[in-house]
């Protein structure tokens, strides 16, 4: 079974809570989500070494996305929590199999593992917030257009 694991699934759901960009705290996020702050604090600190969040101490401090929500992509998520996308080791950047040299399919695999790669790369944080599930052609999409972002306004 090809699954994200439970930590990406909720990474994704932090990073659209900070979509609003407004600074928010870990417990913020925590009570928002409904992830444990514990949890939270964690992959915080993931999405900070990615680069995918900012982090602004002080008592008015807190997190904001680091870019704006069309140019993070959903493969830049699964990357910061899981590590490359890769279906078999061989698809991988440092790949160990011992068949390699000798392996009929695995050229075959290393293309679907880069599809995938390229259709989550192809989808963004703004894709992942489209309310009606329906991710706009990118010529529609708000940011892409060399335009600076500016949060979604709630409604």
């Amino acid at each position: 079974m090809l699954r994200i694991s439970k930590l990406t699934d909720y990474a994704t759901v932090i990073l659209t809570s900070l979509s609003t960009g407004a600074l928010t705290s870990a417990a913020e996020l925590a009570e928002r989500t409904h992830v444990g702050l514990p949890t939270v604090s964690k992959l915080l600190k993931e999405l900070q070494h990615a680069g995918l969040v900012d982090s602004v101490r002080g008592a008015r401090g807190g997190y904001r996305l680091a870019r704006a929500p069309a140019l993070i992509s959903a493969a830049d998520i699964i990357d910061a929590v899981e590590g490359p996308v890769a279906l078999t080791e061989c698809a991988g950047d440092h790949s160990r199999c011992d068949l390699e040299s000798t392996c009929q399919v695995g050229r075959s695999w290393q293309r679907i593992s880069l599809s995938i790669r390229q259709a989550l790369a192809g989808l963004s944080l703004s894709d992942l917030l489209a309310r009606d599930g329906v991710v706009p052609p990118p010529e529609l999409r708000r940011g892409t257009a060399g335009g600076t972002w500016r949060p979604l306004a709630r409604g």
